[in-house]
């Protein structure tokens, strides 16, 4: 579960070249994007299509490590990275959960967009053509440890990333879906920072 978050937690909307294919709209992200906000929705399917899970909310990053991923519906919770530690704050349950950035984030695909520019190191890309009227990639992870067999991202016409599928080992899919992309806006330090509410319940280092 960890893992597909900070994947999610990682995938934003981006502007880059409109002529570009889709593999080097990656890149030039990763290489130009310093900070981004969007909505999204999450979709989680299982092996025969049928939805498990249906969320949404709002997130946003700053380059290197920052990162804050609110659900809204239909349950709270709060993901911080603050470039140190990686926190999980469950409003319901008011428990925290917090781990140290680099073991949360481990092997998993959110490497693919992490703030290094060397992202055929760790991944395997390739162009895999348009299809409803989106420009296709496919990123297949390199390493073994990784629950993720293979992550798709589709660009529209503006050269945005509105959709992101994470297809695990298990057959499931979990389906990312952003809108009203704010790339490189100025956001606040305080957005990155998380402090656990007084009387909660803090698992972890």
């Amino acid at each position: 579960m960890f893992n597909k978050i900070l994947v999610s937690i990682a995938m934003f909307l981006f502007a880059m070249n409109a002529h570009a294919a889709a593999t080097e709209k990656l890149k030039t992200f990763v290489s130009s994007t310093h900070s981004a906000q969007a909505n999204f929705t999450q979709e989680l399917l299982d092996k025969n299509g049928k939805r498990i899970q249906f969320v949404s909310g709002m997130m946003q990053f700053e380059r290197p490590g920052k990162f804050r991923w609110e659900y809204q519906k239909p349950y709270e919770q709060i993901i911080v990275g603050d470039g140190k530690k990686f926190w999980l704050y469950d409003v319901d349950l008011n428990q925290v959960t917090v781990k140290k950035l680099d073991a949360a984030l481990g092997s998993s695909p959110a490497a693919l967009l992490s703030g290094s520019n060397e992202i055929e190191r760790g991944f395997n890309l390739t162009d895999i053509g348009m299809k409803d009227d989106l420009d296709w990639l496919q990123a297949v992870p390199r390493s073994a440890e990784t629950s993720f067999s293979k992550i798709l991202m589709a660009f529209n016409a503006k050269s945005e990333l509105v959709v992101m599928e994470l297809h695990d080992s298990f057959g499931h899919r979990t389906i990312l879906r952003f809108s009203e992309l704010k790339n490189n806006p100025n956001l606040s330090s305080q957005q990155f920072k998380f402090v656990p509410p007084q009387g909660a319940d803090v698992l972890g280092e």
